[in-house]
């Protein structure tokens, strides 16, 4: 039974192959030479009471093709060599490429790649800490940050891909019969009101800061913005009429009120994408500059109402009116004959710093004539005439630079069109924005009146 026994077992171990330690007939182990792990082995192994060498074991590479990718490198493929970096880490010797991002959002890591491909490979390149992820433009015009290299500011961050840029449009030139035309009707129905009754030139001024706010918010919102326009336009009518009712206390109450509507306008919008900070500051900047600096010229009629004050307010505003006339006039012809110095170049090339000499004069030489006609019933000293011919010569250039700058930055060219080449009612009314208030606190100065 037993010599059976061993046979049937030996037979099953020659089933599953040979024996693994190679025994013998005696059941003594083969002893067939050093343990060996391949043909490649360098020898036998290093005896455990030997030194250590300080060589690393070297690995076994898994040949494979593009085509059959081994499961254990796909793990590992979606991770990149490049370590996380601070935002405010001082950038690299040499220009940095910042990636692009695109309308939704996406990042594209090689300049070279056309972001418009359908091949082009989107994801993160490299981790920055410290930044705001979400899309921080909305509801405002994108600034031009791309230079003529093609490549982005790094310090304005990462923008949108360059657009290529629209061909100019061609601009009409000046119908100077029209403007003319057109001046003398406003002035007309200027001085009619100041002859007749304050109160009908306090509908002028209503009716001009009106339009102009709305100009200024139709060109806004025109490019990109979306301002509280109601409360807006609302604010630049109740100006006037508070300054004129009430007096210089109520443009704060006026102000508050316009602050407090424009923010429950946004407020009550959908959510975040209503971009509330630069669409609130853009909805105050046309209640300040139109409806603010505007309402002063009611402030000036107002002192028409008193019984020592009768013409006042009407001499001051038509002494105003002329003198801002003048300054554009000079700046004008003495800037188109002499004019070879720049005010502010970026701003406007056509405003000199001839022109502004020359409105000057014309300006101070208007208030002189005045003076020595003796036309005001108000203002019947030289002196004061020729202060207040300084005043407008310095505050009608800031008007006109002010309105420039804004459409600098708009990339416009009038805020309206209401006479072909000369623009809208803010166009035209820009002077007499920085005039109004600086005219109006020299007047409460000076009291030209009781001399």
């Amino acid at each position: 039974m037993s010599d059976e026994a061993g046979r049937r077992s030996r037979r099953d171990d020659d089933d599953f192959g040979p024996p693994l330690f190679g025994d013998d007939a005696t059941g003594e182990l083969e002893r067939s030479g050093p343990l060996s792990f391949g043909p490649s082995d360098t020898g036998p192994l290093p005896h455990w009471t030997s030194p250590p060498t300080g060589e690393l074991p070297s690995t076994l590479s898994i040949p494979h093709t593009p085509s059959e990718p081994t499961d254990d490198l796909d793990v590992w493929s979606s991770f990149t060599d490049d370590a996380p970096v601070w935002s405010d880490d001082p950038a690299p010797t040499g220009e940095v490429d910042v990636p692009a991002i695109s309308e939704r959002g996406e990042v594209f890591d090689d300049d070279l790649v056309d972001p418009s491909s359908p091949t082009a490979r989107r994801g993160p390149s490299r981790i920055t800490i410290g930044t705001d992820p979400t899309d921080d433009r909305m509801g405002r015009p994108m600034p031009k940050s791309r230079g003529r290299s093609g490549r982005i500011d790094p310090s304005r961050g990462a923008q949108r891909p360059a657009r290529p840029a629209a061909a100019p449009a061609a601009r009409s030139g000046r119908d100077m019969p029209a403007a003319v035309a057109a001046g003398l009707i406003i002035a007309a129905a200027f001085i009619a009101a100041l002859l007749w009754k304050p109160w009908a030139v306090l509908v002028i001024v209503v009716a001009v800061v009106v339009l102009a706010a709305v100009e200024f918010y139709d060109k806004v919102s025109e490019k990109g913005y979306r301002p509280a326009t109601i409360a807006g336009i609302a604010a630049s009518a109740a100006l006037p009429l508070a300054a004129y009712w009430v007096g210089e206390q109520a443009l704060p109450l006026v102000l508050v009120f316009a602050f407090a509507a424009a923010c429950l306008t946004f407020v009550t919008s959908s959510g975040i994408e209503s971009s509330p900070l630069p669409n609130a500051a853009i909805t105050m900047l046309g209640v300040v500059w139109v409806g603010v600096l505007g309402s002063f010229a009611a402030l000036i009629v107002s002192w028409s109402n008193g019984a020592d004050t009768v013409n006042v307010g009407t001499d001051t505003l038509f002494l105003l009116a002329l003198g801002v006339v003048a300054n554009d006039v000079g700046a004008l012809f003495i800037g188109s004959a002499a004019g070879r110095t720049p005010l502010r170049q970026w701003i406007s090339p056509n405003k000199t710093v001839e022109g502004f000499l020359g409105g000057t004069i014309m300006t101070i030489l208007a208030m002189v004539v005045v003076g020595v006609a003796d036309a005001s019933d108000t203002w019947n000293s030289t002196g004061d005439l020729i202060i207040l011919g300084v005043v407008v010569a310095l505050a009608t250039p800031l008007g006109d630079l002010t309105e420039s700058m804004f459409k600098r930055n708009l990339d416009i060219k009038d805020f309206g069109s209401i006479i072909k080449g000369h623009g809208g009612v803010l166009d035209r009314f820009d002077g007499f924005l920085f005039v109004l208030p600086a005219v109006y606190y020299l007047t409460l100065v000076l009291e030209p009146w009781v001399s």
